[in-house]
């Protein structure tokens, strides 16, 4: 109990429940729509972002927020003219942003100590102003989920009929993308850029393995995300991904032993 003693674990405690509550509201639409691809996507855009603001010297999460949110309309816009197959306009995206991103960086005298707290991110070195852009972020995040979402609900499982009854579809898929962009910088300091899709994604993958309605869904996927970021020693993102896969795995063997005994 003495580690809560330290502000900067206190920091990073405040930081990691705001992300592990909101980036799996994101990902459960994105996953079901199958564009978990774009949460990837949109981590590597952020790292030419995070590139810029550390070039320019200025706050990388909004670079890298900036950056993502033009790539995400950008993506979206390009996949609905129909000349480009969306997996094709996401490669674009990822392989141009990483380009761009490595030549910042060799302009900028190569890596630093700033750029892999970025890339890798840290629980433990989240500043106070971290912690309120986080907070910010995550309450547009919330209010525009709750707004739209009987819309996003809607296009999610039958952008079809929800286009017929007049919903503005391509409006919807914006607004996802574009809420995909805020997750995504939500989650740079706790995760970093290299493993923000996991974070995104995972969670979601587990609980639907549970086979629960929707809302429940939710719910578990929230466990699974909170469970995940924040273990006892704050551990690092990669050892917080190894233990979202981890609970992955005994939840999938866990169901396909109970479909072997009933």
């Amino acid at each position: 109990m003495e580690i809560f003693e330290y502000d900067f674990i206190l920091r990073g405690i405040v930081a990691g429940l705001i992300i592990g509550v909101v980036v799996p509201l994101i990902g459960i639409f994105l996953v079901l729509k199958r564009y978990s691809l774009i949460a990837d996507t949109l981590a590597h855009v952020s790292l030419a972002g995070v590139a810029l603001g550390l070039f320019f010297g200025l706050n990388p999460i909004v670079t890298a927020l900036g950056s993502s949110v033009v790539a995400s309309v950008a993506i979206e816009k390009l996949r609905n003219t129909k000349k480009i197959y969306g997996e094709s306009a996401l490669a674009l995206f990822l392989s141009g942003s990483l380009a761009l991103a490595v030549v910042i960086l060799s302009l900028a005298r190569g890596f630093n100590a700033n750029l892999f707290s970025y890339l890798f991110g840290s629980i433990v070195t989240v500043g106070i102003k971290d912690v309120y852009l986080i907070l910010i972020l995550a309450v547009i995040t919330a209010v525009v989920l709750f707004i739209f979402f009987k819309e996003l609900l809607y296009t999610t499982f039958d952008e079809d009929s929800a286009k017929v009854s007049g919903i503005q579809t391509e409006k919807i898929n914006i607004i996802l993308i574009v809420l995909t962009s805020l997750a995504v910088s939500l989650a740079i300091p706790i995760v970093g850029v290299l493993l923000i899709s996991a974070l995104i994604v995972i969670p979601v993958i587990t609980a639907l393995q549970l086979k629960k309605d929707f809302f429940r869904t939710i719910l578990w996927a929230e466990f699974f995300s909170l469970f995940s970021i924040m273990n006892l020693n704050l551990s690092t993102s990669g050892t917080i991904v190894l233990v979202m896969l981890a609970i992955f795995m005994l939840v999938f063997l866990f169901k396909k032993y109970m479909s072997h005994t009933s």
